[in-house]
């Protein structure tokens, strides 16, 4: 019985360091001390083995120390260990899009975001490769389930009337941005968008209604 209980609280005490260690190399991460970042996730790696944050935050400190090998190379362990770890795809696409293999990208962010709708790197990230890619599409119902979850979300609201705008869909960038407008008026981006879309929206019409009216005119030499 002894043996048992000392097992669980030694057991106890391992996951009580790893999370220390993790949370403390996020925390040196944040502050930009990739150095001690590592030495905190390579220790939490050594503690749990089987664990994909610590390969997920070693991925994330070579992302932004441009090593973008060593980077893939952690993701993917991370990946290894949880098939359904969101983060790890989300740093193969920031990886991806470094690269500018904006084709992969789109797909590392698209498994991501099947694991984790609310991946905010994963959602925005997919907004940029779409832009690259001009596929608007499965971005666009992306971003309108993560609006659906958290309606007034302005971060979200502009890249989708921008996509919105690029698919060709007018009246419903014009109602995001109204709406984006009405709970943060000083938006500039918003506003300069929802001026253009508005410009265009008008000489649009114009041109129709020219269109209409040569349509309907008598040719000339044809009597009425």
């Amino acid at each position: 019985m002894d043996i048992t209980h000392n097992n669980v609280d030694q057991q106890h005490d391992l996951t009580g360091e790893y999370e220390d260690l993790q949370e403390l190399g996020d925390c040196y991460a944040s502050v930009e001390n990739y150095t001690q970042a590592k030495l905190c996730y390579e220790k939490a790696a050594n503690l749990a083995p089987d664990e994909p944050g610590p390969y997920v935050g070693l991925g994330v400190v070579a992302l932004q120390e441009n090593h973008f090998d060593d980077a893939e190379i952690a993701f993917r362990v991370a990946c290894r260990l949880d098939a359904a770890c969101a983060k790890a795809y989300a740093g193969l696409g920031m990886v991806a899009q470094q690269r500018t293999d904006y084709k992969q990208a789109f797909e590392m962010y698209l498994k991501c975001l099947e694991r984790d709708q609310d991946n905010m790197i994963a959602l925005l990230g997919l907004f940029q490769a779409s832009c690259q890619m001009g596929s608007f599409a499965k971005v666009i119902h992306y971003l309108e389930v993560y609006l659906d979850m958290h309606p007034g979300d302005t971060s979200v609201m502009f890249p989708l009337a921008a996509l919105y705008m690029k698919d060709g869909r007018f009246d419903n960038s014009q109602r995001v941005l109204s709406e984006l407008l009405a709970l943060d008026p000083s938006h500039e981006d918003a506003a300069n968008l929802l001026e253009e879309l508005e410009h265009n929206i008008t000489r649009t019409t114009q041109g129709i209604m020219a269109a209409t009216e040569r349509a309907d005119r008598p040719a000339a030499g044809v009597q009425a």
